[in-house]
């Protein structure tokens, strides 16, 4: 899930994970794919937020070393490996 931060211009990235995990960290085409680790909230959410300008960006969760989409945004595409990608366009 993604929703807006608490500044304008931020984006916080939310992950629900269905059962027990390790660790969880986000990658998308605003970081070069270089994933960026995700703080454990107390009701068991991992969040990031970070500011994104203007345009059209794909993403997905590293979570504990498998990629994940984001199942709770609708928006998808192909990416080269044959699987999904999360799409967020920020206007």
């Amino acid at each position: 899930m993604v929703k807006s931060g608490k500044k304008k211009g931020e984006f916080c990235f939310v992950y629900k994970p269905s059962g027990k995990v390790q660790k969880v960290a986000l990658a998308g085409s605003f970081n070069q794919w270089k994933p960026q680790t995700m703080t454990k909230q107390k009701n068991g959410e991992y969040t990031l937020t970070i500011p994104l300008a203007a345009g059209y960006y794909e993403y997905k969760f590293l979570v504990d070393g498998n990629w994940m989409e984001d199942k709770d945004n609708g928006a998808y595409t192909f990416n080269p490996y044959g699987t999904l990608n999360s799409v967020l366009k920020v206007d």
